[in-house]
């Protein structure tokens, strides 16, 4: 405790180097605790960017590819999947929900989307958090769009405005369909996702640009409620069960059928299962589907595949952390051995009053422990206090939600490792004290 109560004394002493290396390992503590929360919290956040949505289906192609045109808009898909085809799996039971997707169109580098109801009903991110609107509503007519809250901030588009899509991805555009203009009705709410650089029209207006307005056909309409009928029949034996999915099928594809029409293919869509059960049964259905070639993945699946071919990213974080810890440690090294020599005299005082050589050492040693102390726990609370205030902010732009909670055992487990690491640096200076009090050079001098 005496050697504890000098080691105090003398660090405030030298109060204006010590809140130096104090500071310089605080600013160090927070940005290894804020960089591993972020990596942490962006992983999981990263695999939350589709919530909620047991398989997505689209044309037989790479997993990852799939994965990255249906959910993030990057690169495209080469085949379609039929409208027949949709129905067919979406109606199958256990699903239930589905939400189709028509991709290949964008608005002045903004991905467009074709979709239904069910997408703003449905589809969830970020530990299933629903899709809000920020200003306006769902589109409820087949000229009217949704936009994202980026595409709305960045292009300054308001409620009322009218745009017009042109066919073909990102900023190249081949074909402006201006004798369709669109609508803004609504703007969703930031997600932090691809939904907040979309631009979501009606399904049945994609088909509209595009010269396939089908959907206007009653008698598309009705032949196709006959063939789902008759296919129905063929794999319904009970009749409790044949009422029971007919109730079920016509909840899921009865209302909106003037937004949606029938298409003559979408480029994928999202599937919902009242069980899991359903998905591995059904997935290995789609993957082995006659009619034309199609492949269904697991989004939380293929998303930590991705996550792994990303590794180098995780690694190179944690490197510079580590490299700025270790900067401020050989600043705290410097300090303490820069002030070794203007300390002769304290020391050499101490040894005349009956301080041993070891308890120099111990001395010296034990103020570097108290500065790394002192500067981990001042850098966890800088830490939080950065957390909370750019936790919103980070949500907004990075989709990362990050989780204000106590530090983890690995986290825990940092910290200590600095503070120990700071022992061991203080071991150089205070093994230097420790010679010089043995020799002569340790007297008084006048």
């Amino acid at each position: 405790m005496i050697l504890l109560k000098l080691a105090s004394k003398s660090l405030f002493n030298r109060k204006a180097s010590v809140l130096l290396s104090v500071l310089t390992i605080a600013i160090s503590v927070m940005m290894l605790l804020s960089i591993e929360r972020v990596r942490v919290d962006a992983k999981s956040s990263f695999a939350n960017t589709i919530s909620g949505t047991d398989l997505i289906v689209g044309a037989r192609t790479g997993d990852i590819q799939l994965l990255l045109a249906s959910v993030f808009r990057i690169g495209h898909m080469n085949n379609g999947v039929s409208w027949q085809s949709y129905q067919a799996i979406s109606s199958k039971r256990g699903v239930a929900w589905s939400i189709p997707l028509s991709l290949g169109d964008a608005h002045k580098g903004f991905a467009v989307i074709g979709t239904d109801l069910s997408y703003f009903e449905h589809f969830r991110y970020a530990k299933k958090q629903p899709l809000r609107f920020a200003q306006g509503h769902a589109f409820a007519d087949v000229n009217e769009v949704v936009l994202g809250a980026d595409v709305a901030q960045t292009l300054g588009y308001q409620l009322g405005d009218n745009i017009v899509v042109a066919h073909g991805m990102g900023n190249t555009s081949f074909d402006q369909h201006d004798d369709n203009p669109l609508t803004i009705v609504g703007i969703l709410a930031p997600t932090g996702t691809p939904v907040d650089k979309s631009v979501h029209v009606p399904l049945k207006a994609i088909a509209l640009m595009h010269g396939s307005a089908q959907a206007d056909s009653h008698e598309h309409e009705h032949e196709h409620e006959h063939e789902h009928e008759h296919e129905h029949d063929e794999h319904t034996s009970h009749p409790s069960e044949r009422h029971e999915h007919d109730q079920h099928h016509g909840q899921k594809h009865a209302p909106h059928q003037d937004l949606v029409g029938t298409p003559k293919q979408i480029s994928a869509f999202l599937l919902g299962f009242d069980s899991p059960l359903y998905s591995l049964q059904v997935r290995h259905n789609i993957n082995q589907y006659q009619p034309e070639p199609l492949m269904a993945i697991m989004p939380t699946v293929t998303l930590s595949q991705l996550w792994e071919m990303l590794a180098i990213v995780e690694k190179i974080l944690l490197l510079f952390s580590l490299v700025v810890v270790s900067v401020s440690l050989l600043g705290m090294l410097t300090t303490l051995l820069a002030n070794l020599s203007q300390r002769r005299r304290e020391l050499a005082i101490l040894r005349s009053v009956g301080a041993k050589p070891w308890h120099i050492f111990s001395l010296m040693s034990m103020e570097a422990v108290l500065i790394s102390v002192i500067g981990t726990a001042l850098g966890c609370g800088l830490f939080y206090a950065a957390m909370w205030a750019s936790r919103s902010l980070l949500q907004a732009h990075a989709g990362i939600s990050l989780n204000i909670t106590p530090l983890s055992g690995y986290e825990l487990s940092l910290v200590a490792g600095i503070i120990i690491a700071g022992w061991i640096v203080g071991i150089l200076p205070a093994a230097r004290a420790y010679f010089y009090s043995l020799n002569d050079g340790m007297s008084i001098k006048t």
